[in-house]
């Protein structure tokens, strides 16, 4: 299996997945044209990239490709629609950098609390202003409200617990139940989460939902001198309302994401809110702890050798769900070669699509059971011709709901 790593990992992956037999080459800096030209050359059946941007010609340009890994928790930076419609995996690494993305957020709060890069200014300017930076709040007894409780937001939860802060959340996913165990005070809505809270932090997925969901409607809710914090997305918060809100409520804000953020690691950077004097901010590191790089390494490596040993692929975010099979046929049946080919010819003149299949082993290995989940149902002369074959001992087909595939 060829693997091509477009992106610095660890070396720790390339030697582990060379010990596991694989080809890998570690290439981390292609990009744009280059790493077309590398797919078409390499030809990799696996891709695995950081930052890197794959495109629909990247996917296109290597006929082998069959996964593409993302060693970090989003997508947004791969055309997921191009790799499906190429019968591509997109897999990611979801969780392993939650650790890594809650200290920075819980080290921006204490930064705007303490106002730390100020003092550091001052010092480094030979300036002694004791007095100014005397006035800091504290975090014990605030409210932290987190918009967001994946793994990054229950770990920022358990820290702001830990500061002794009192946590408020909303997600849709939260329950009453999960609330609890997580040591939060669950809200209906996000507004209700922002009028309640001192420090408001987000920790929300990118999805078509959530883009610029972070609005008007929230900010107008944070009490006048709120913090704010923004450590997962930037597209989830409108500019604009977040301008208004420094502007002209005193809101202050840590944020270590950006619109127009730069491609490469450096370069100049011009954004009216990164030079804003209300908000501190930092380069997109959330994720960029050792430990962390370590930890969605050995992820990234874990699914390619799932995918290489068994053909599944974890974490992966580009197959159908829910499945749109409405009926499950369930095929028992001797171990015998042509079985299933007869089956599936049978449903093929039916013209019945199949959404999932899976075929189970008895112990012994002289009998199997196939289940095959489609789209309709078999006519009864098909279901009787099935029936009526000498390897096949039992048929069945009985309408099934959708479900996760």
């Amino acid at each position: 299996m060829r693997v091509l790593l477009a992106d610095k990992l660890p070396d720790q992956a390339r030697v582990r997945l060379a010990a596991g037999g694989m080809e890998v080459r570690a290439e981390p800096g292609l990009k744009g044209e280059a790493l077309t030209a590398r797919m078409r050359e390499f030809d990799p059946e696996v891709l695995v990239v950081r930052s890197t941007r794959v495109t629909a010609a990247d996917l296109a340009a290597a006929g082998s490709l069959a996964l593409v890994v993302r060693a970090g928790a989003g997508v947004n930076t791969i055309d997921v629609s191009a790799a499906a419609s190429h019968g591509v995996y997109v897999s990611n690494c979801p969780g392993k950098n939650a650790v890594a993305v809650a200290e920075l957020t819980l080290g921006l709060i204490l930064a705007l609390d303490r106002s730390i890069p100020d003092n550091v200014t001052d010092l480094r300017a030979h300036t002694w202003n004791k007095g100014l930076y005397s006035k800091a709040d504290g975090l014990r007894g605030r409210t932290l409200g987190i918009l967001g409780m994946g793994q990054i937001g229950i770990e920022v939860a358990r820290l702001g617990n830990a500061f002794g802060m009192e946590v408020l959340a909303w997600s849709r996913s939260l329950t009453t139940e999960s609330a609890a165990l997580y040591g939060v005070k669950r809200y209906d809505s996000p507004e209700d989460v922002a009028r309640r809270s001192s420090v408001l932090s987000v920790h929300l997925a990118l999805t078509p939902e959530t883009r610029g969901f972070v609005g008007e409607s929230i900010f107008a809710e944070l009490k006048p001198g709120a913090l704010f914090i923004n450590t997962c997305r930037s597209e989830v918060v409108d500019d604009n309302a977040l301008l208004r809100a420094l502007n002209d409520r005193g809101i202050r804000a840590g944020l270590d994401v950006f619109s127009d953020e730069p491609a490469g690691k450096n370069g100049t950077f011009e954004n009216l809110i990164a030079s804003h004097p209300s908000v501190y901010g930092t380069h997109h590191i959330g994720a960029s702890t050792n430990q962390a790089q370590l930890a969605v390494a050995d992820e990234a490596c874990r699914i390619i050798e799932t995918y290489k040993a068994t053909g599944r692929v974890p974490n992966c975010v580009n197959l159908t769900r829910p499945s749109r099979a409405d009926h499950a046929l369930v095929v028992r049946h001797l171990d015998r070669v042509g079985v299933l080919a007869s089956v599936l010819a049978t449903l093929r003149s039916e013209d019945l699509s199949v959404g999932e299949m899976e075929n189970l082993i008895f112990d012994g290995e002289e009998a199997a059971v196939a289940r095959i989940r489609l789209r309709g149902r078999p006519t009864e002369e098909a279901l009787a011709a099935l029936s009526a074959h000498e390897h096949i001992l039992s048929v069945t087909c009985v309408p099934s709901s959708p479900r996760s595939a």
